[in-house]
């Protein structure tokens, strides 16, 4: 089984390595005659040695050896160097189209892969692994190469030479190769061992730092740094294993190497002997390029042996990253659907959804959203309203039933046209890595300085801007930004001041900001909402006062729905959700 494996993620490998065909090639020629030209230098040392051992020395003969095998090692060296350069080009071509694969794949998952899966741990198939399957690839291409090509050029000039003692070496060769095989089946399993861990290690580092402050607050600093450590021993352990069975291939294959060389050197020596000199016998020359191809021939077995050994490790990597690139994707949109919002009337009919199979949530909700309305949603937590929220976004799909915008079921469109379609003002803040300008900008690219300054007075992000180092051009981000929380969201909502879009969504949209600014805020978006169809979240109920109609949600369904004044005469839910908010207790009462 796990062999099929590895021949399934070799070939994914190689789809990928197929586009640098025309590199591969360059390189498998330059290793060849790298290695030829390094192969050949023995040949002139055992001639410059059999000039050595005649009666009458000539110099003149030893110093051409010396110039030729000169300038042979230094053209081996630059094919090699050239080589070296051209495999480092081909692994990090293949590396960076397999992380914008990957990276492109997120854009693709369902929130549902998202939501289900630790951040970290997709965070380290992306960077992690594929940095250690790199390392495997470029050892691979540096030493594999060469080391076949040294193996099978020693063999055949040894077999020229003197095809007794190369039966000696083919011989004693299936012993390395045991070893290495041996080895590489046992630290498979174990490198994909670690591989794991170190995605949980990732995952519990990147969840503590997101919520260090929660950490902080609720001292749970030991704790963490136990569960951390507790990770830390199992990656210990993993890795102690991997690298012990890993570190077995040098030690092994020296010590196959020495006997090979050790064997080499017998015969040699005995046929040495036994020729006593005579004409076309061995000579002291040609036992000592022997000895010197037997130390070459030895040495490939020892590097390819760590390469496989490195190699499992990078499959093991790799195996993780192309299981991520084959996660189900979102169901595509049908093509030239874009959705036209001419007035932006919404329909829900019979919509069930949950998020698993055991516990329903959302079950047969129908709903009749004019255009220009605006709609509350309200409810206790966990009740469906964000999850309402993503139905109509489209962030997930609808289980049964169809939501419907101007007559058109939005399955039948692009997600791309109908978000477009929202503006969208979530609870929690997202900014880039960039600058004000640009982070205001996000909705409506090409827009200009004065509009983006208009959007910011209106959402009364003006002021604290302008006290920023550098203004509109001040870099900041998401995280690491010296930007208080209601700052971001002033950021975002200015975002959609700008963009103007034909409906919004406001999910907690001033969940963060003061109550002061919230009613110049609040003044702000009623203007925005004017003819627009608006979906507000709130749980502070005086937010939502103004709006056309009220749904009160619980456990997945619409319980109560009216305006503001209506929904207080019934005297249900809603009732006594906002007097729990509004009236005073009996305590402050009785004060």
């Amino acid at each position: 089984m796990k062999n099929k494996t590895n021949f399934s993620t070799i070939k994914v490998v190689l789809s990928y390595l197929k586009r640098y065909w025309f590199l591969i090639i360059v390189s498998l020629l330059f290793a060849t005659i790298s290695v030829l030209l390094s192969l050949s230098i023995p040949i002139f040392i055992g001639e410059g040695i059999d000039l050595l051992s005649e009666d009458t020395v000539e110099i003149n003969k030893i110093i051409n050896i010396l110039v030729i095998v000169g300038i042979i090692a230094l053209a081996s060296a630059i094919l090699q160097w050239a080589m070296n350069g051209i495999n480092n080009r081909i692994t990090y071509n293949v590396t960076r189209d397999i992380r914008n694969k990957a990276f492109d794949k997120i854009h693709t998952l369902p929130l549902a892969y998202i939501d289900s899966h630790p951040s970290g741990e997709t965070v380290n198939k992306i960077i992690s692994d594929v940095d250690q399957f790199a390392d495997g690839l470029l050892m691979g291409f540096t030493q594999f190469f060469t080391g076949i090509v040294t193996i099978l050029a020693t063999l055949g000039i040894m077999f020229y030479l003197n095809w007794k003692i190369a039966l000696v070496v083919v011989l004693l060769t299936p012993l390395s190769l045991f070893v290495a095989s041996f080895i590489s089946k046992s630290s498979y399993s174990l490198f994909h061992k670690q591989s794991v861990t170190k995605a949980k290690q990732t995952a519990v580092v990147n969840e503590v730092i997101s919520n260090l402050k929660a950490v902080k607050a609720f001292s749970r600093e030991d704790e963490e740094l136990e569960r951390f450590d507790k990770v830390n021993e199992e990656l210990k352990k993993t890795s102690t294993r991997a690298i012990f069975f890993s570190s077995l291939v040098n030690p092994t294959t020296r010590f196959v190497n020495a006997l090979v060389y050790a064997g080499v050197a017998l015969v040699g020596a005995l046929l040495v002997i036994k020729a006593g000199g005579n004409e076309g016998a061995l000579s002291v020359g040609v036992l000592s390029c022997f000895l010197s191809y037997a130390t070459q021939y030895a040495k490939p077995f020892n590097e390819i042996s760590g390469v496989v050994t490195e190699l499992q490790n990078a499959l093991a990597c790799a195996k993780r990253v192309f299981d991520f690139t084959n996660e189900a994707e979102e169901i595509s949109d049908k093509e030239n659907s874009e959705l036209i919002v001419s007035g932006g009337s919404v329909t829900l009919s019979d919509v069930s959804f949950s998020y698993t199979k055991e516990r329903e949530l959302i079950k047969g909700l129908s709903l009749e959203v004019e255009s220009g309305m605006h709609v509350a949603i309200v409810g206790p937590t966990g009740c469906g309203k964000t999850t309402l929220i993503n139905l109509l976004m489209r962030f997930y799909d609808v289980d049964s039933g169809e939501i419907k915008i101007d007559g058109q079921n939005i399955k039948d469109v692009t997600r791309d046209s109908l978000r477009g379609s929202y503006g969208m003002v979530l609870q929690e803040t997202w900014l880039q890595n960039a600058s004000v300008r640009d982070n205001v900008a996000l909705g409506k690219p090409d827009a200009t300085l004065e509009e983006i300054i208009e959007a910011c007075k209106a959402s009364h992000a003006h002021s604290f801007i302008k006290r920023l180092p550098n203004g509109y051009d001040t870099i900041i981000s998401d995280e690491g930004s010296s930007l208080s929380q209601g700052q971001k969201q002033l950021l975002c909502i200015a975002r959609i001041m700008l963009a103007l879009p034909p409906m919004l969504i406001l999910d907690e949209a001033t969940s963060s900001i003061d109550t002061r600014t919230e009613i110049k805020i609040q003044n702000a978006f009623s203007k925005l909402m004017k003819g627009r169809t608006s979906f507000i979240v709130a749980h502070r109920l005086s937010t939502i006062k103004e709006a056309d109609v009220i749904l009160v949600m619980k456990d997945g369904s619409i319980i109560e729905i009216g305006n503001h004044e209506q929904l207080l005469d019934k005297g249900g839910f809603y009732a006594s959700l906002y007097n729990s908010q509004f009236e005073p207790s009996e305590e402050n009462k009785n004060a």
